[in-house]
């Protein structure tokens, strides 16, 4: 079948459309993203403002007459942490639903994990062993480790690099002060998280997840995107050492000239990278492998397995 997924996201609503079949792998047929910054369309309250809410509503109109025209059979809509953290989330999606007739379902930050976990195991297989997982959002930074489809530990936290951006830089670029206080920060705030992954048992590979550490690799020399999904890709953790140093001196402007880094990214870069150099030195990683599927690849999986797989095993019997 044909299906659409659209992720708004703190950052962006992005529609993912593809072909996919139970048992199969989800085939990208085409994507439409649109930058809208919900996160920072939030007032002191915590309330997605009326024109940031209005924005959400207009894009999701048009994005599901795209789907529509592509052909696609469902439209599985979700949000993730700026909407789930928005005080008048409900209106929010109240509004979206009249005026749109689109229903978007909030995920929590532990199902964005173990969704994410999901995709993450069908792209690299059983053979891979038991997997620890990273993923950096614009809002949020998800933690699992497992030996099978679901993991046995999924953590979210509000670590996202968006969030930290916000929070803790108020220059452009950061100061090296505010840099190595963030640093020392981060490092208290994952050694508890730390703990309970590494009790979880003893990893196999280790994976990182979403465009920005897709963005960080690029930096350090893996492959452009242009080589295809099944290039093998890695983050070093003495390569993104050196990629904040130089990343760190540089303007959003500057960075967004730089290959693999999107404009509507390169504000955040900088505190992304942060949070991923915090997490594997708080996990003892040295490597990451880098996984092109992530949470919108998990919920079309998912779907397929619950949907389709049912009613093959029904028919079989």
């Amino acid at each position: 079948m044909r299906l659409g997924v659209l992720d708004v996201g703190s950052n962006t609503v992005h529609l993912l459309v593809v072909d996919a079949h139970w048992g199969g792998h989800p085939t990208p047929m085409s994507s439409s993203k649109a930058t809208l910054r919900l996160a920072e369309n939030t007032d002191a309250h915590g309330d997605i403002t009326p024109a940031g809410a209005d924005r959400l509503a207009t894009t999701v109109r048009e994005f599901a007459a795209i789907a529509d025209k592509s052909g696609c059979e469902q439209l599985m809509a979700f949000a993730t942490s700026a909407v789930r953290d928005a005080r008048n989330s409900e209106a929010v999606l109240a509004q979206v639903r009249d005026e749109t007739g689109v229903s978007l379902r909030v995920l929590s930050g532990v199902d964005e994990a173990r969704l994410t976990f999901l995709a993450t195991r069908r792209w690299f297989g059983w053979s891979a062993g038991r997997i620890l997982g990273l993923d950096i959002g614009g809002g949020s930074l998800e933690l699992t480790n497992g030996g099978d489809e679901d993991p046995d530990v999924a953590l979210s936290l509000p670590l996202g690099a968006g969030r930290l951006t916000r929070d803790w830089f108020d220059a452009d670029p950061p100061g090296k002060r505010r840099i190595a206080v963030l640093r020392d920060w981060l490092d208290a705030e994952l050694a508890a998280p730390a703990r309970q992954l590494r009790d979880a048992g003893d990893w196999n590979l280790a994976v990182g997840t979403s465009k920005t550490f897709r963005s960080l690799a690029r930096l350090t020399g893996a492959a452009p995107s242009a080589a295809g999904p099944r290039v093998e890709r890695t983050l070093t953790a003495s390569g993104l050492r050196q990629v904040i140093a130089f990343i760190s001196r540089m303007t959003a402007s500057d960075r967004a000239e730089l290959e693999g880094v999107s404009s509507d990214r390169s504000g955040q870069l900088v505190a992304g990278a942060l949070v991923a150099e915090a997490g594997m030195r708080a996990l003892g990683l040295d490597e990451l492998q880098i996984c092109p599927w992530a949470l919108r690849e998990g919920l079309i999986l998912r779907k397929l397995d619950l949907e389709m797989g049912g009613e093959l095993m029904v028919s079989t019997r």
